[in-house]
């Protein structure tokens, strides 16, 4: 089956729709990276917590994003969600070319669940990257450990090979959430920036849950091609002119939002 992108030019292909079935649809070997941040379900201990809408999992008072749109898949239970990952992840490494690579986000809860999956999708587990928030964008807990990392989870398409050429990139990433985004659960963009590079020069990132975009910008200012799905019409538009936003010029004015929207046709 073939599925027609909603924007597509000679850096930059988007599709609209379900992420199984927009996977299907691409050819083997064809990207070099898969880079995403999934709805992985969490924000509670328990089911019930889970099946909360993610404005109030993800979005407390006061918080940037609380106003922003609710997103779909996040209230699998943890057996569904790594069920569900395997699914797609198994297609993500028929498409993705051997000595490829595979990075996902997800926090402390999911982690077991996600390194699980990874592997159950048929890619080669290599590592867990966190991602350090500064202590004064997490919210304290008075006589316990703070809760101020997510993690990567990150994998290879089979035996992990090296370029010895290449620089290395770093062990652990430290940035505070972004202030101003479009996304309730959107990354910092140079957090991003920093883990497109795992993808060669010139080379091809797969962002299957690209929410707002942020993955396809990072990839654009690092000199990689982009390719995205995502199933809300509303994160599509948004994508689409973040992304080409890009394209048009990025200026780094120190904010989560430097592109200039007005110059998208």
């Amino acid at each position: 089956m073939t599925v027609e992108p909603y924007h597509s030019d000679d850096r930059v292909t988007l599709y609209g729709g379900d992420a199984l079935a927009v996977l299907a649809s691409l050819p083997s070997a064809s990207v070099d990276a898969v880079i995403t941040d999934q709805p992985y379900s969490s924000g509670g201990k328990f089911r019930g917590d889970r099946m909360a809408t993610t404005r109030s999992k993800y979005a407390q008072a006061g918080f940037a994003g609380a106003g922003l749109p609710d997103f779909t898949g996040d209230n699998r239970d943890q057996r569904g969600y790594a069920y569900w990952c395997a699914l797609w992840l198994s297609e993500c490494l028929r498409i993705t070319k051997t000595d490829g690579t595979c990075l996902l986000f997800t926090d402390w809860r999911q982690l077991p669940a996600t390194t699980d999956a990874i592997q159950a999708g048929g890619w080669m587990w290599q590592g867990v990257v966190p991602w350090v928030k500064p202590l004064g964008s997490v919210r304290p807990t008075p006589g316990r450990f703070q809760a101020q990392c997510e993690y990567v989870v990150w994998a290879t398409a089979g035996q992990l090979v090296t370029d010895r050429t290449a620089s290395c990139l770093p062990g652990f990433l430290q940035a505070a959430p972004p202030r101003e985004r479009e996304h309730i659960t959107q990354k910092p963009l140079n957090i991003m920036r920093d883990l497109v590079k795992i993808a060669p020069k010139g080379g091809t990132v797969l962002d299957p849950f690209m929410g707002a975009g942020t993955t396809g910008v990072a990839a654009i200012i690092e000199g990689r091609d982009f390719i995205g799905t995502e199933l809300a019409e509303h994160y599509q538009r948004i994508a689409r002119e973040r992304i080409v936003a890009a394209q048009v010029g990025y200026r780094d004015d120190g904010k989560q939002m430097p592109l200039i929207s007005e110059n998208v046709a």
